[in-house]
């Protein structure tokens, strides 16, 4: 078997995530900024559209 089938085999059984389309990405974008000018926007509601949140990393530097 070659390597391409093996991880074909290998692969999960879900389909892979889809990107919003473009009009609701700019609807995404419009919410974020309006949220950001009230100043509202927080880590919690960026998480809701972000998968990947960045860890704070400036404590560690103590």
């Amino acid at each position: 078997m070659d390597v391409l089938n093996q991880l074909a085999d290998d692969a999960p059984e879900h389909e892979p995530d889809t990107l919003p389309s473009l009009d609701e990405q700019k609807a995404i974008v419009a919410k974020l900024k309006a949220l950001e000018e009230k100043g509202e926007l927080t880590d919690e509601i960026l998480a809701q559209y972000f998968a990947v949140k960045q860890k704070d990393t400036s404590d560690e530097e103590e």
